[in-house]
């Protein structure tokens, strides 16, 4: 990014949510509270569109730097992107928009829009800042900003179980970052920079670093809810808002698993194993059956979509396994990685349009029981349909965005001669078909849900916007199966292990 123009856009796209965060603590509870905040999401779309124009035809999918204040590393603070950080705020940009337009109605003539409009933009800001991060340190600030936001918007529902699961993220989210700062310790005092591209030049094998890329992992595994360390997640996305937890699963998750991967392939590479590899890959594989069945078992909505993330992070995981960096050939890691960038894309699409067609569906039906969603097709044809939707992404049939991400981490599988991860992946498909399946079944049954002698009665139906919200996430799902080619040569590996 040569010209003046450009160069302002990537701290543009941090500080627009911070200007929209304040703003949001002036602006009174009113139709213009929802209107500037529609208007911000709309700069912030507009923002990150130009900035992936630029990216796309000036730099040929190679990384660019700008320095704030003309101050380069290690003194000053400097922004990256490259294709896979691009990827991320083109995603978090469309996500912003959609979901904002769907957060103004329902939060409309809501007392607790107050609270809710500021920790939102907190949590886009952090996001974004942690994509465009080029220092270890930041994006230990970005990782804090996030998960304060995140669990304070999930305590916004004021229950008993929103509260306590609230508090099990804060903590969570602490204990986590508390190992990544003791990584950056170890890191500045072995490098003497924490630039992430001057840590990758000096790197090496030796103690220090193996220290650090472990004490990472580690950090970062607890704020993404990797099986076994997912107890906090179904709980604070069952509980969360309609739309808090729609970018939760979404986006949130995601930040620390965009983290793992840079420091895994390219900032630490030297210090990872194969052995570490094939252990993320087995934790994402049970992730993938653990998750899968849980959520069959639910007797919940919200809590099956949820445990559906768990399952879903799994597929992601197999990255690590499928990358081969530490076997003799790498000539599959280059498609090991589009397909996890893909899936990326793909599950939040998918599961951003579940959420939201489920909250409505809550809040049509007055209550998350999965036994009450008898016969709710009726009354919720658009809702269902888009629940529908998403559900063939996340099992991986065609023409959705998930059918395109299973199949190219089939083809990774094969192509690196780890036949198993195909067993996995396509049992994890048939288990998804089997809960998703079971609430089309009920959602579509002849007979309403009552209780003893009387009917039950819909408390309220969702609004129109609210469900269009919705239809247009499972729309864009199936547009991306239609038309995978960008994303995936936007994803480009530009990593160590890719051997560019």
């Amino acid at each position: 990014m040569d010209n003046l123009n450009s160069s302002l856009l990537l701290p543009l796209i941090v500080f627009l949510p911070l200007i929209a965060a304040l703003l949001g603590f002036i602006l009174s509870r009113n139709i213009v509270q929802g209107l500037t905040n529609v208007g911000f999401a709309c700069a912030q779309f507009l923002t990150v569109a130009m900035t992936t124009v630029l990216f796309l035809n000036e730099n040929a999918y190679q990384s660019e730097r700008y320095e704030i204040g003309a101050w380069g590393a290690p003194l000053g603070i400097d922004l990256v992107v490259d294709g896979f950080s691009i990827v991320m705020i083109s995603l978090t940009g469309l996500l912003t928009l959609i979901l904002t337009i769907y957060s103004a109605v329902y939060y409309e003539d809501d007392a607790k829009s107050l609270r809710f409009w500021p920790l939102w933009w907190l949590l886009i800001s952090g996001l974004n800042a942690l994509f465009v991060s080029a220092d270890a340190f930041n994006i230990y600030v970005s990782l804090e900003i996030i998960g304060l936001s995140a669990a304070a918007l999930v305590a916004l529902q004021s229950t008993r179980a929103a509260l306590e699961a609230a508090l099990r993220y804060l903590l969570v989210g602490l204990l986590g970052s508390l190992f990544y700062l003791m990584a950056i310790v170890i890191l500045y005092r072995s490098h003497g920079t924490l630039d992430l591209t001057q840590i990758a030049t000096s790197s090496s094998n030796e103690f220090p670093d193996q220290v650090a890329m472990i004490l990472i992992t580690i950090g970062l595994l607890l704020k993404i809810a990797l099986f076994p360390l997912h107890f906090w997640l179904p709980p604070a996305h069952a509980n969360a808002p309609t739309p808090v937890s729609a970018i939760l699963s979404a986006l949130v998750v995601k930040a620390s698993l965009y983290v793992l991967i840079k420091f895994w392939f390219e900032v630490l590479n030297e210090s990872t194993t194969f052995a570490a590899s094939q252990l993320l890959g087995c934790l994402g594989g049970a992730a993938i059956i653990y998750g899968s069945w849980k959520a069959f078992r639910a007797t919940q909505l919200k809590v099956l979509i949820a445990y559906s993330t768990v399952a879903q992070l799994g597929y992601i995981f197999l990255l690590f396994p499928l990358s081969g960096q530490t076997t003799n050939s790498n000539s599959f890691s280059g498609s090991a990685f589009q397909a996890a960038v893909y899936f990326i894309v793909a599950h939040a699409c998918a599961k951003a349009a579940m959420f939201l067609s489920a909250g409505n569906l809550i809040l049509s039906q007055g209550s998350g029981d999965i036994a009450q969603l008898k016969g709710i097709a009726t009354r919720e044809p658009l809702n269902v349909l888009v629940f529908a939707i998403a559900g063939v992404s996340l099992i991986g049939l065609p023409p959705s965005a998930g059918f395109i991400a299973k199949w190219l981490l089939l083809t990774a599988s094969i192509e690196s001669g780890q036949w198993w991860w195909v067993i996995v992946v396509l049992s994890g498909g048939l288990i998804a078909a089997m809960y998703l399946f079971k609430i089309l079944n009920l959602a579509f049954s002849n007979k309403p849900f009552n209780t003893g002698t009387t009917q039950f009665v819909a408390q309220k139906h969702p609004s129109r916007m609210l469900t269009t919200a919705a239809l247009v996430l499972a729309l864009i799902t199936l547009a991306l199966g239609l038309n995978a080619e960008f994303i995936i040569n936007m994803a480009q590996p530009t990593l160590k292990v890719s051997g560019i």
